[in-house]
């Protein structure tokens, strides 16, 4: 009996520091030192959360830099690629029914970035390359009429360069960019 009452004092003490005690720790501590990532790093539009750095959203309309393809359809819980091989006819047609319609949004028959045509492996990868937002420019540019060095100096402006060396490129988060582009519409419009 004597081991019994050990046993389940042991297991009502360990429940209450790993399941309260540490958890609310860690969450304290992150709330101190880093806040916005703790929060889901959101991005706000007049005051209201719109999105997350993290997560790419499924952007449709022409004004905007659209994000890496995705398998899961921009679903967090559908999160994955395709598990298709390289040699898979499916996967290959796949890529050029991709090439075509970049092209035709685009309106630029130049090769297009290799990650505008491959799903990421997560399906909710929030970067581009600078080459796949330059390939976008005029399409962006157009849409919104606006001159396309306008366009280019706020990509210069949002290119993430502190990621050089993990990712192996400078980068772009496609939402932040969204966001800014939205935000001089705005500044335009009330002066």
């Amino acid at each position: 009996m004597k081991t019994l009452r050990t046993a389940f004092q042991m297991l009502l003490l360990l429940t209450v520091i790993t399941g309260v005690v540490y958890p609310l720790l860690v969450t304290g501590l992150a709330q101190l030192f880093f806040p916005a990532q703790a929060n889901g790093s959101l991005l706000y539009r007049n005051g209201k959360p719109v999105a997350s750095v993290l997560l790419a959203q499924n952007m449709t309309k022409s004004s905007y830099f659209w994000p890496r393809p995705s398998a899961g359809n921009f679903d967090a819980m559908a999160s994955g690629g395709s598990n298709y091989g390289q040699t898979s006819p499916a996967l290959m047609q796949q890529w050029q029914t991709r090439i075509q319609y970049w092209q035709q949004a685009s309106g630029n028959t130049k090769p297009v970035p290799a990650e505008l045509i491959q799903a990421s492996a997560s399906g909710l990868d929030p970067q581009i390359s600078v080459a796949a937002a330059y390939y976008q420019l005029n399409r962006v540019a157009q849409s919104r009429g606006w001159p396309e060095k306008r366009v280019a100096a706020m990509i210069e402006q949002q290119i993430d360069r502190s990621s050089w060396f993990a990712a192996g490129a400078p980068m772009i988060n496609v939402m932040s960019l969204n966001l800014s582009l939205d935000q001089q519409d705005t500044l335009h419009a009330s002066r």
